[in-house]
């Protein structure tokens, strides 16, 4: 998401997440990806303890284009998953036929996991947000950037069931030359945007509706939100947004890999 000022929410998700930092030095990978391109089903008896091989490399570039051609657009979802509002997104997104991409925070998907799989089994890709949400994290050592980025991936990993994120997202666009080589060596496209929709400060739904349609001629992927309190504002916008999207001639498509 872009960078914002004071957040309460993302304070607790930080204090949720200081019991699982001291084991993310040691933390493994997690099982090949499965039901994505690349990877195979998960190895029987593989668990958070047991080291297992790395996802294929792939480029450390930041991706904003979409693998749907020219005149696709891409719906990726932030700060999740949320037990009130992530379900109403993803009834959304299925009466429409549209796939996104949604990038988690850690704790959140550690204590959803039963959201993460849907999210899984509906067809959509899963992105790493690191464990705390922090937007000052390129400013901070690499050995806190790795525990960000690496304990975030075994939390989603294991709340899906074995599936690996795809992409890997910093917090705030916080992105460092560091934390880009280290999620694409595990196979995590670092992922940006270019339209924030800026549901996040709640501007009312027609406001998040017009910015999407204005700025949509600066690229394909586009930035919601839902999570991080009260997203009824983005449920109420994607309601007019996608068949919009439809009706301007616009297919739906995952960012390039």
């Amino acid at each position: 998401m872009a960078r914002h000022g004071g957040r309460g929410w993302h304070g607790r998700v930080i204090a949720a997440a200081l019991g699982v930092t001291a084991v993310a030095a040691a933390a493994s990978v997690w099982t090949a990806q499965a039901g994505q391109p690349g990877g195979g089903a998960p190895r029987p008896g593989v668990s958070s303890g047991h080291t297992a091989p790395k996802a294929a490399a792939v480029s450390a570039e930041i991706a904003h284009a979409s693998d749907g051609g020219a005149h696709a657009v891409n719906i990726t979802i932030d700060d999740g998953p949320d037990p009130r509002w992530t379900p109403q997104v993803l009834q959304l997104l299925r009466a429409s036929g549209v796939k996104a991409t949604f990038c988690m925070v850690g704790p959140q998907a550690q204590a959803h996991p039963e959201l993460v799989r849907q999210v899984v089994a509906a067809g959509h890709r899963l992105c790493d947000h690191t464990v705390s949400h922090d937007t000052t994290m390129d400013k901070k050592p690499e050995a806190y950037q790795s525990q960000e980025v690496l304990e975030a991936e075994r939390q989603i990993s294991k709340a899906s069931g074995g599936v690996r994120p795809m992409y890997y997202r910093a917090p705030g666009g916080a992105f460092t030359p560091y934390s880009r080589q280290l999620a694409a060596s595990h196979g995590m496209r670092p992922l940006g945007w270019n339209v924030d929709s800026k549901d996040f400060e709640r501007p009312g739904a027609q406001a998040i509706v017009a910015t999407v349609q204005r700025e949509l001629s600066n690229g394909p992927t586009i930035l919601f939100h839902d999570a991080g309190g009260d997203r009824s504002q983005t449920v109420a916008a994607l309601r007019t947004l996608l068949p919009w999207l439809k009706q301007q001639g616009y297919s739906f498509g995952f960012p390039v890999r």
